[in-house]
């Protein structure tokens, strides 16, 4: 078996996304891992354009996609996995916590035809499951915190840690989404950081921390080790869990949240079209004691600004 994998990365700004594009060298067939789907919130409108640049690259070098790696649900970008698989007959795969992820998401956004068994995606994968990638081994390891169903893939001497990890200048991945654990978060790094000092860990994230001009992807255990912010050696879990609990109360929704969560528990899946070929997705929206208070109108009945609370103009 090939210790080292053929990997090129794909930047994707608009949400700090890194895809990888991983290659077996010595027979070609090639994964791709997070795909980002190209979605403007403020039109609906959603595109291929980064994930046809990851086709593109695959062809140029020769690579046959095989498969679609999913690190976990992401809540922060719509995955372009279904994209992939019509184009290539790649299968698309995700730990089998997402079954956790999908029940917890099934009530909040009423999808009532939302399967809660895994079965959008073609393989869910076990804690220690292992496969191969032509003459490459693949490793699975379940590391929960910043969800229930994160996975990192580990492949020769590189991990692929979805958002586990950070850049050792940026940090950890929050821990505050629903089923969220910064306890767990906490022991899952500490096993990915029991790796060889010189494994290569590739992130799915970076946000340039203050002080750096470039956006970095690639770090290693030892340097995570030895200078991560968060969780360098010497950090305890009870102080780990504060920090990390602290900074979380501070921190926004992801902007895509909502259409990301929809779409990603359904590996990538689109709700049906309508009858006007618009597909729709929800938006929770939860009133305030005021809002609800406002009586209903009818006919007889107008509802004033006033009634709103609000100031008139």
């Amino acid at each position: 078996m090939s210790a080292a994998p053929l990997i090129e990365a794909f930047f994707d700004e608009p949400t700090n996304t890194i895809t990888y594009l991983v290659a077996d060298p010595a027979t070609r067939q090639a994964a791709v891992i997070d795909p980002v789907l190209d979605f403007d919130a403020a039109s609906g409108e959603a595109d291929a354009r980064s994930a046809q640049r990851i086709l593109d690259a695959a062809s140029a070098k020769g690579y046959c996609i095989v498969m679609v790696l999913e690190t976990h649900a992401h809540a922060d970008h719509l995955s372009a996995a279904p994209f992939i698989k019509a184009r290539t007959g790649a299968w698309i795969g995700i730990g089998e916590h997402i079954r956790d992820v999908q029940r917890i998401f099934r009530p909040v956004f009423a999808m009532d035809d939302l399967a809660i068994d895994g079965s959008d995606f073609d393989r869910l994968f076990a804690d220690g499951e292992q496969f191969t990638l032509g003459d490459l081994m693949i490793e699975v390891m379940h590391v929960p915190g910043h969800t229930p169903a994160d996975v990192a893939y580990r492949i020769g001497d590189a991990v692929f840690v979805g958002d586990t990890l950070f850049m050792p200048d940026y940090g950890t991945a929050r821990a505050d989404f629903p089923g969220g654990d910064a306890r767990m978060l906490y022991r899952s790094i500490r096993r990915v950081l029991s790796l060889p000092e010189d494994t290569r860990l590739f992130l799915c994230h970076d946000y340039k921390a203050p002080g750096r001009d470039d956006f970095c992807w690639e770090t290693t255990v030892g340097d995570e080790r030895r200078h991560s912010v968060h969780v360098h050696d010497g950090v305890t879990e009870d102080a780990f869990v504060a920090m990390r609990e602290a900074r979380d109360a501070t921190l926004a929704a992801p902007k895509l949240l909502l259409p990301s969560i929809q779409v990603n528990v359904c590996a990538g899946r689109f709700p049906q079209a309508e009858a006007n070929g618009v597909r729709y997705l929800k938006l929770p929206v939860r009133l305030s004691e005021a809002i609800v208070a406002v009586p209903a109108r009818d006919a007889n009945q107008s509802i004033s600004v006033r009634q709103l609370g609000a100031a008139p103009r």
